[in-house]
């Protein structure tokens, strides 16, 4: 995959940067935060307006026709302005599991109300006991005469409370941890027993937590084989860990330049602190980890066209533990930089720390990640 960009695609990453700098500062944000959704509905329709809702979708669905590289792009100008609507959730996630489990109806039909801005999806996988494994699964769905029957709950559904349709798994056969026997369905979060709570997380985006009694759905509603979800999951997280990825590149790229401007202007002893010598080193040494977590993004982008589950599995692994790490290094090492301020509401670089720190933790913590990549060698 070559990384150099292409003249689209700078255009794409101009045009999205000018939108976000006329109308994504850090006092706008923090008004769309307090809003009802938790997100400016005002940008979610610029969004669909300038095409970015279509990003990885094909021309017929009105989509842009791009692909993970496109989609890298979009995501690092999102985190370089801590974007809160639910792209993510909807785009890349939900989205990109119809585009590439669905049927043609099921695409038609969904991807073109993405693109349209008139959906919103939302991925309901995690449960409450299951933390980081993907086969622990003990929502239900059960045959009846006329489809299924689902009943379970889902945890932290990002987004899942102003989804219009869910992206859910549930066990149709098989015991508790078993790799099959799990379904993935697509779900009106309208539907007669869907119940949902919202709340803010701890980055500001927004959650919920969903119970599904006695949900009804058709065959037309199974997403992928019945049987066979678990490789639907994966493919749904391996692309929010690309897309999450390239956020926190985004996001540490913010943080370092915020960093060099405030150490130009922030006087100790009589002079800039950006003039001492111990300041200089730990900047370089943010920029240097900041580059290679970018890297690590790329090698999950380029990893999403990997045909073998086994090797692309392995490489999602290395990118999840070298951005977790180095964004960890960037937003603490810019918090201690910044001093007392540095954790405040007032101040925007303590919310890129936790916005990365969530990342951190999404599908999968760095130990988790070093756990398996360490298991592979026993």
């Amino acid at each position: 995959m070559d990384f150099e960009p292409s003249d689209d695609q700078r255009l794409l990453v101009e045009s999205i940067g000018r939108m976000l700098a006329d109308n994504y500062g850090f006092q706008q944000r923090k008004a769309f935060v307090t809003a009802p959704e938790g997100f400016s509905t005002a940008m979610w329709s610029r969004y669909a307006e300038q095409g970015l809702l279509g990003v990885p979708f094909a021309e017929e669905y009105g989509g842009y026709g791009g692909g993970p590289q496109e989609v890298m792009l979009v995501m690092q100008a999102f985190g370089k302005h801590l974007v809160l609507e639910p792209y993510l959730a909807t785009v890349i996630l939900g989205g990109g599991a119809v585009q590439t489990f669905g049927t043609d109806a099921q695409k038609k039909a969904i991807l073109t109300a993405i693109c349209e801005g008139s959906l919103k999806m939302a991925f309901a996988h995690g449960e409450r006991q299951a933390r980081y494994d993907v086969t622990d699964v003990m929502t239900t769905a059960k045959r009846d005469a006329a489809g299924w029957i689902i009943d379970g709950s889902k945890t932290v559904v990002q987004h899942g409370d102003v989804a219009d349709k869910l992206v859910v798994s549930a066990r149709t056969s098989g015991d508790r941890y078993d790799a099959d026997g799990i379904t993935v369905f697509l779900v009106d979060a309208k539907t007669q027993g869907v119940a949902r709570r919202g709340y803010p997380t701890r980055d500001e985006t927004r959650a919920a937590d969903i119970a599904l009694d006695g949900v009804r759905v058709t065959d037309a509603d199974v997403l992928g084989e019945v049987g066979k979800g678990l490789v639907v999951v994966q493919r749904i997280i391996e692309a929010g860990i690309a897309a999450t990825g390239a956020e926190a590149a985004g996001a540490m790229e913010a943080m370092n330049e915020m960093t060099l401007e405030y150490s130009k202007t922030r006087v100790q002893f009589g002079q800039a602190i950006g003039t001492f010598q111990v300041v200089q080193h730990r900047m370089v040494d943010m920029f240097m980890a900041a580059e290679q977590g970018k890297s690590m993004a790329m090698l999950a982008t380029m990893t999403l066209d990997q045909t073998d589950p086994a090797k692309r599995a392995h490489d999602m692994a290395l990118a999840k533990v070298g951005i977790g790490q180095s964004a960890r290094y960037v937003s603490q090492s810019a918090v201690q930089m910044h001093g007392g301020i540095g954790m405040t509401e007032e101040y925007a670089v303590g919310h890129y720390f936790r916005r990365c720190m969530v990342i951190e933790r999404l599908w999968g913590d760095p130990a988790y990640y070093l756990q398996k990549l360490a298991d592979e060698v026993n």
